[in-house]
């Protein structure tokens, strides 16, 4: 999992899948089949590869009208850390959900046989158990079996959606709070309320090539409520980064550092933390580890100063500097004190997606 592992993926999505992404994405042919997608969600999400440079090279490559579907699946991306940044409720509503429902799983016999049997593959419903053990496998599904996975966890299995949320979160290499969190919450209807996404045995028959042909599915439920909505908060403001030497805190929602707004500063040491979510595979913390490994190596070499893993006062006394962790594992444990960076990507993009999607998606053109 390093930078140039995600460059060279991005490099064969532009010379193969990219001309075809429109008409081909919806497709899930497989794990052995060539993907239909870009495949690039695992660095973008620790920002090995940064949202910026993926749009202006895709656009450079195909226009921007043959690029607009790839491009507006980039700003989903950004549209969900930005919405989870002002909705951090919907963040910590969630933990407490899975919490609970561990619990529940340790006191209810029908509700842990069940989810056994959905996390191990023997729900009985063909497709759903294969993407369960591709997931458990190989830390990645396809983003249109994501969807229908959650689709039949919440309205067939009549399982809690945050559960389901957890269990991905534990397995995904490409793992992100804020896409994986909405997603799950816009699959059961809550995120944009009373508007839910139903897996239907004919589309999936149609978009697996046939693959599968799944029987007993709910075709028809209501979408899920919840009392009270996350409520909106205020973006807070990005921190100034001071003159003079700093130290540079690395975490996994940003390791590109070569490319941080800086402005003057002077990178005099380098320090990096691993916060995995919680109950995280080998596969993802593989993942998360070499990613980091890889950020301190390019940063060493391109700032000139020692590059490790924390230990106690690392820092040296010098102003701690980092990026700006959305919410999640890393913003949840980063120090006190720290002054915190924000991409222009993000402080452009972020305040536009306070409400759906349609708002940001209209302002794209201008923002790229």
């Amino acid at each position: 999992m390093t930078r140039a592992a995600g460059l060279e993926r991005f490099a064969a999505f532009l010379a193969n899948e990219g001309a075809e992404y429109a008409g081909s994405r919806n497709f899930d042919l497989g794990p052995q089949a060539r993907s239909t997608t870009s495949a690039l969600s695992p660095y973008l999400r620790r920002r090995l590869i940064t949202e910026d440079e993926v749009v202006a090279a895709a656009v450079a490559a195909f226009g921007y009208e043959d690029a607009e579907k790839f491009v507006s699946e980039v700003f989903w991306r950004t549209y969900f850390k930005g919405h989870l940044e002002t909705h951090p409720a919907a963040w910590t509503g969630y933990l407490a959900l899975a919490a609970e429902g561990h619990e529940r799983l340790a006191t209810e016999p029908g509700l842990r046989r069940t989810y056994t049997a959905a996390t191990e593959g023997r729900s009985g419903i063909d497709c759903f158990d294969a993407w369960a053990l591709e997931l458990v496998e190989t830390g990645w599904l396809h983003n249109h079996a994501r969807m229908w996975f959650a689709s039949i966890w919440i309205f067939t299995l009549r399982l809690p959606w945050a559960l389901g949320a957890d269990f991905f979160m534990r397995q995904l290499v490409d793992g992100d709070p804020a896409s994986n969190t909405l997603s799950w919450r816009w699959v059961a209807g809550l995120h944009t309320r009373g508007k839910h996404y139903v897996a239907r045995a004919e589309n999936i028959r149609r978009y697996t090539d046939g693959r599968f042909d799944p029987v007993g599915l709910d075709e028809y439920p209501d979408a899920l409520d919840e009392p009270m909505p996350p409520r909106e908060v205020l973006l807070p403001p990005a921190d100034a980064v001071p003159d003079g030497e700093v130290a540079l805190l690395l975490h996994l929602d940003d390791l590109y550092p070569e490319s941080l707004p800086l402005g003057t500063a002077r990178v005099a040491c380098v320090g990096g933390f691993v916060a995995h979510a919680d109950g995280a595979s080998e596969l993802v913390k593989a993942a998360d580890e070499a990613a980091m490994a890889d950020a301190l190596v390019r940063a060493e070499a391109y700032f000139g100063c020692p590059a490790s893993l924390i230990e106690k006062d690392w820092f040296g006394g010098l102003p701690i500097v980092t990026a700006s962790a959305p919410v999640g594992p890393s913003a949840m444990v980063l120090p006190q004190g720290c002054l915190r960076l924000r991409r222009a990507w993000d402080e452009q993009a972020w305040p536009l997606a306070t409400g759906g999607y349609s708002r940001l998606r209209k302002a794209i053109p201008r923002l790229i």
